[in-house]
């Protein structure tokens, strides 16, 4: 049996397997890397870096839920003077492509990073536009349509790679979120970054986490990205990286039948940390045993 063609291409980049590690659960896979080999992923997407240190919120910033985790974490990051220094370093050395997910506070903030960027072997950008605006009343970029469009189409003029604009599930309306990154020349979006809730510890009359609201992922929120992405793809014309809930090697096939030309695996990476080789392999074996010559074919063939 001829083994299938696993490569996807997005943006012009060209992926050996459709496999990602989303940003935020995978540091910069040097941890992961005594676990399994980097080099049999598609991408390794960082965690998310800014212009300058940011300490994060206070603790406790982590609670487990049912099928799922809330984190609060808040983005702690050393800056991108250290990220460059030490895991651009360190990624270099790993034969798999490099995608940084870019965070900030205001325009300027974001601007700073994609152009200490724009001369390191970096292959896309991801843009966390779940960010708040500081300057706009603390709401999110991605949840205003319009400062979306602004926010993207800035960072498309600085940017020396293609860029990806991870959208939030926190809105009424995901397909107008998409159209407006779209409009703005994004190249790509990725989807869904994790859905806002509370846990409330019942025995101290207190919320769990210090932040009171934490962001959602794992496996409780697999249908609502998969709709969402779905919905996406219906929306635009450029690519959709899905993610949510993946844990096996179905639920990611699920995504691309939906819509997503790659998928990205987050919060099972803290349960198993070989969950994306897992998938890799189980993606191949499944597109194999079905007769699935390209699993860039996979990419919308959901039908009615």
């Amino acid at each position: 049996m001829k083994a299938p063609d696993m490569s996807v291409t997005i943006a012009g980049v060209t992926f050996k397997n459709p496999v990602l590690t989303a940003s935020g659960t995978f540091g910069s896979g040097l941890e992961y890397s005594e676990f399994i080999d980097l080099g049999c992923l598609g991408a390794v997407v960082t965690k998310g870096v800014s212009n300058v240190p940011w300490p994060g919120n206070p603790t406790p910033r982590v609670a487990e839920v049912s099928a799922g985790m809330l984190n609060a974490i808040g983005l702690q990051n050393p800056g991108v003077e250290v990220f460059v220094e030490r895991d651009l370093a360190f990624l270099s050395t790993v034969d798999t492509k490099v995608i940084v997910n870019v965070c900030g506070r205001s325009v300027e903030d974001y601007l700073d990073v994609v152009r200490r960027l724009r001369n390191e072997a970096v292959d896309m950008l991801e843009i966390n536009v779940s960010c708040p605006n500081v300057r706009e009343g603390a709401i999110a970029f991605g949840q205003n349509p319009d400062m979306l469009y602004d926010i993207t189409q800035r960072i498309k003029k600085e940017a020396a790679q293609p860029v990806i604009m991870k959208l939030t599930p926190n809105v009424t309306d995901i397909a107008q979120m998409a159209k407006a990154a779209e409009a703005g020349g994004a190249d790509a979006i990725s989807l869904i970054n994790t859905i806002t809730g509370i846990k409330i510890d019942i025995e101290r009359q207190s919320f769990v986490l210090a932040n009171k609201t934490g962001g959602l992922s794992g496996p409780a929120i697999k249908p609502v990205a998969v709709r969402m992405v779905w919905q996406a793809a219906q929306a635009v014309s450029i690519p959709v990286i899905g993610m949510g809930g993946i844990a096996t090697a179905e639920d990611a096939i699920e995504f691309m039948m939906a819509g997503a030309s790659a998928i990205a695996v987050g919060a099972m990476n803290f349960h198993d940390p070989c969950t994306t080789v897992r998938i890799v392999k189980g993606m191949e074996e499944w597109c194999a045993s079905h007769g699935i010559e390209r699993a860039a074919d996979l990419t919308g063939i959901v039908h009615s």
